[in-house]
């Protein structure tokens, strides 16, 4: 059933349609959906239009607002659909998918195909709550061969205060965009003529991964983990047996002929962390095997789909799976999900949220039902036992199991799923893996596939988002610039660097010809969070002044004491800046 404001959006696109129409004759309109912010609609227009018509298209909008037209249903029969849309392709193709009675809407003299529901009267549409963004192409039902449309997508709440609420939002969002702050920090780029959708990581994007996939294998040892790294390729028998090849190829890249055989670059890291378990007799004295692989994974991803650091064709998967005997399983996933929330917490996340993702329908899921509803129960207990909200995700699930997505809320209110924790009892038997129990038996393992931070790509991009390009000092790449007030002090400057780099700090000296309020500006620029400012009255007290990210400033600052304010922050992985 439509929320209220799902029935003015969709009621508002009707309008939308109404209104480039009569601006443009000869238009022929496809579909026109409510989305999350508002909505949009295609069009195959008879010339092409840009943001700078969008004024034009609103203001009659706002006319028929205004007239108070009512949305009229009627039922016809398929006939008389045809009859009415004969203009209008688009519409005979939707008219002959469907059975039975037709429905349509019409205001104001415009009609459309649509089961509704909407509004009664146009007025209920508020003029001052919606605002047109942009124009776009769009495949006809999203299919490459299939004309290119032209879609106006619109915002749409359900009052000014609203509109303009998410209008700032996303203007903060485009402050912060990953792609904009990648190049302006200096911290990765992207190169189509080399690879589109590959992730260039520069020195200080490097310094900060290291620093993270560091602490990520700290905390996986901790918890009673051992890493593994897996080759890149493998046969397709691989990709046969665990299902790839029939779930997930289109996903999957061309096969290349070695030695007569085909072997396809990995999509995923657990078949090979299966052919480790399956390289010895495992006991359920050996269980739970807990194994974690930062590895390197190629997936296809349409040229469209492709997004800075959050959608991409190659990236390092922080993976893990846990192989334990069906006693352990829910023990097990609550570990993983009390592992998962620290590590968020620990990297300043707040809100948390899980959704419990359930089994495809239809054909896309393998396995008895029975198995189905018993690994989706212990999903749901460990959610339980946490205290987490949650909503469930009807037909989420991957083919091989129910999984739980932990998303979490950046500092701008937007929600990115990081966490999986995903329930596999079908790659054991595939693979035929087996441990020996206490009755002497061979038994299947049950499986968990996990991953806390998603992808190392994709999560950089979240939390360069989140902080704004400005990280926690612990995981600063630079933490610390030295500015001489003039060249005779340049001498000191450099003596400061080492003595903090000695302590640990990153930290380099800024000796160019540049005046010192222009270095400043620009350490500020680059998110440092420390400028140390020398001059002769540090030199002979050895301190520095100590200039701060958010302005404040602290002078005479010694050099030892400096060294251990900031080695404390790093110890406590603080997560304020």
């Amino acid at each position: 059933m439509s929320s209220p404001v799902e029935t003015v959006r969709h009621s508002a696109s009707h309008v939308m349609a109404q209104a480039v129409l009569k601006l443009y004759p000869g238009t022929k309109f496809g579909i026109g959906p409510a989305i999350d912010d508002g909505f949009y609609y295609d069009f195959q227009l008879p010339k092409p239009i840009a943001d700078e018509d969008l004024p034009a298209i609103e203001k009659e909008m706002r006319r028929i607002i205004s007239s108070g037209a009512e949305f009229v249903r009627r039922e016809i029969s398929k006939d008389e659909a045809n009859k009415l849309f004969a203009d209008q392709p688009f519409k005979l193709e939707l008219i002959a998918d469907l059975e039975g009675t037709i429905s349509t809407y019409e205001q104001d003299g415009f009609v459309d195909l649509c089961r509704g529901p909407h509004v009664a009267n146009t007025r209920e549409i508020r003029p001052d709550a919606f605002k047109l963004r942009a124009v776009a192409g769009a495949y006809w039902r999203g299919d490459e061969k299939r004309p290119m449309l032209t879609r106006i997508y619109a915002y749409l709440f359900a009052s000014k205060a609203e509109l303009e609420a998410h209008l700032k939002m996303l203007e903060e969002a485009e402050r912060r965009d990953n792609r904009r702050l990648g190049k302006e920090l200096d911290l990765f780029s992207t190169h189509e003529e080399a690879g589109a959708g590959l992730i260039y990581w520069h020195p200080k994007g490097g310094r900060f991964r290291v620093l993270l996939e560091d602490w990520w294998r700290q905390e996986h040892y901790k918890n009673g983990y051992e890493i593994l790294f897996s080759p890149h390729i493998g046969k397709s028998w691989l990709w046969e047996t665990s299902g790839h090849l029939g779930f997930y190829k289109e996903n999957m890249y061309s096969p290349m002929k070695i030695d007569e055989d085909n072997y396809f670059i990995k999509p995923m890291n657990c078949p090979f962390h299966i052919m480790i378990y399956k390289s010895q007799t495992r006991s359920y004295r050996d269980l739970p095997l807990r194994w974690a692989e930062l590895g390197t994974v190629y997936r296809y991803e349409r040229a469209g789909a492709l997004h800075g650091l959050m959608r991409v064709r190659g990236f390092t998967q922080d993976d893990a799976h846990i192989f334990c005997t069906p006693e352990q399983i829910e023990g097990e996933i609550l570990e993983v999900l009390r592992f998962s929330l620290y590590m968020h917490k620990t990297l300043g996340f707040k809100e948390i949220k899980a959704y419990l993702a359930t089994k495809p329908k239809g054909d896309g899921a393998v396995g008895d039902v029975s198995r189905w509803d018993q690994a989706t129960e212990s999903l749901k207990k460990a959610i339980e036992k946490e205290g987490l909200a949650y909503e469930i995700d009807e037909g989420g699930g991957a083919f091989y199991g129910p999984k739980i997505d932990l998303k979490v809320k950046d500092a701008i209110g937007r929600e990115w799923q990081l966490t999986t924790i995903q329930f596999d009892f079908n790659m054991s038997e595939r693979f035929g893996i087996e441990y020996v129990d206490a009755d002497g038996q061979h038994k299947r393992p049950y499986m968990v596939h996990r991953a806390l931070l998603g992808s190392i790509e994709r999560f950089f991009g979240v939390y360069l988002e989140h902080t704004a390009g400005a990280f926690p000092v612990w995981l600063a790449p630079e933490q610390a610039v030295v500015i001489p007030v003039a060249p005779a002090f340049d001498d000191y400057a450099k003596k400061v660097v080492a003595e903090l780099k000695a302590g640990g700090l990153r930290v380099r000296a800024d000796l160019s010809d540049s005046r010192m309020n222009a270095k400043i500006r620009e350490a500020q620029g680059q998110k440092i969070h420390y400028m140390l400012v020398v001059g002769q009255k540090e030199a002979d007290e050895a301190a520095v002044s100590v200039r701060k990210l958010d302005g404040s400033q602290e002078n005479g600052v010694k050099l030892a004491d400096f060294v251990a304010r900031v080695q404390e922050k790093v110890r406590l992985r603080s997560s304020e800046a």
